[in-house]
């Protein structure tokens, strides 16, 4: 089955869009190509910001405690002390 795609009038400023037209004249990608790539690299930021918050919010529910701090010092310390400087 072949993909479908939807078309999109966006309007964004005249400097940004030289500097699209540029990059993308330069790479040798098409407009499309260039807004799909951007797109989809935003949408991924977007998810691993939302992942971040979650890690940071469950962190402030359950923090470490002194006895996991002090497992990690000796570890840290046993993994260091091990390597040569």
């Amino acid at each position: 089955m072949a993909k479908t795609s939807t078309k999109v009038a966006v309007s964004i400023p005249g400097d940004l869009y030289q500097a699209v037209e540029q990059a993308r004249k330069k790479s040798g990608k098409s407009r499309s190509a260039v807004l799909q790539t951007a797109i989809r690299h935003w949408l991924k930021q977007q998810e691993l910001a939302s992942l971040i918050r979650d890690y940071e919010a469950g962190y402030r529910r359950k923090p470490e405690s002194r006895r996991e701090v002090k497992a990690a010092e000796a570890a840290a310390v046993r993994l260091f002390s091990a390597t040569d400087w």
